[in-house]
């Protein structure tokens, strides 16, 4: 699979932004949002006006030009004087690259090798006791903590933060971090990966995650979370991943299975088709 620029591209082309002030202006600012970068609302669109808004949401009308100032300042709509509130064009970009969780591994281990990482932080220290007990360390186990942004085509997609034991991560560099995959790394120190658990939730950014990847604050993002373990079962890397929703999608390919009332979804692994390429 090869990533490029028209697979992996900024969606919405906009800068980032503060939330709008009060509760309501924000959900009716996250909602127009979604609904512009998920395309229900195409490039060109025309937005109802103010007061078909207000009414929709329930809101004032100031709360609608709150969340309608925010669209602008990220430069998703264009408010035009005389002529209303029109979708801006996004220059052609396409739908967020498509993950399948069924070939998850593959596809993330080919960005890593296909993509460029920029590394915000690399200290040592004793493992977060959400970590060591992940990974079944000693509670004062002195572990790496890595911080990086990961981007295609100096487009910042997702933000990851990695924890691996120090006996393990004193084989390679800080260098050698921003420059390869940790895949590569822990293997070239002699891990022998066997398996690993994974969990995918969702989660807003906080200041830090949003500069770093050129969003607003308290926007949703992909939180995957993944403990990877040697042959042995042991703890061998924690990973707290941050995707852009943007720009990263899961999808699973799921079959109809069984008969009667016990007939079923069930995820399709291993059949043709489950790579979404």
């Amino acid at each position: 699979m090869k990533w490029n620029r028209r697979e992996i591209d900024f969606v919405n082309g906009a800068a980032p932004s503060r939330l709008p002030e009060g509760a309501k202006a924000q959900r009716v600012y996250l909602s127009l949002r979604d609904q512009i970068t998920g395309g229900a609302l195409a490039s060109g669109d025309s937005l109802p006006g103010e007061q078909r808004l207000a009414e929709s949401f329930g809101v004032s009308r100031v709360t609608v030009r709150r969340a309608l100032d925010a669209l602008a300042g990220t430069g998703l709509i264009d408010r035009r004087a005389g002529s209303g509130t029109v979708v801006r064009d996004r220059g052609g970009a396409e739908m967020p690259v498509a993950m399948n969780l069924a070939t998850l591994m593959p596809q993330l281990v080919e960005m890593g090798h296909s993509t460029t990482a920029r590394l915000l932080a690399f200290s040592y220290g004793t493992a977060p006791e959400f970590v060591a007990r992940s990974m079944e360390l000693e509670a004062d186990a002195d572990i790496q903590i890595a911080i990086r942004v990961r981007s295609a085509d100096d487009t910042p997609f997702s933000h990851l933060t990695t924890y691996v034991p120090a006996n393990i991560a004193r084989n390679y560099s800080e260098d050698d971090l921003a420059n390869h995959p940790l895949f590569t790394l822990l293997e070239r120190s002699g891990v022998e990966i066997a398996h690993a658990h994974q969990s995918v939730t969702a989660t807003l950014a906080g200041p830090e995650v949003a500069e770093a990847l050129n969003v607003a604050v308290g926007t949703a993002l992909l939180s995957l979370k993944r403990v990877v373990r040697d042959v042995d079962g042991k703890g061998v890397e924690y990973l707290s991943a941050l995707y852009r929703p943007d720009m990263f999608r899961l999808e699973m390919p799921l079959t109809r299975v069984g008969t009667g009332a016990g007939r079923h979804w069930e995820p399709a692994i291993g059949k043709d088709g489950e790579a979404s390429e």
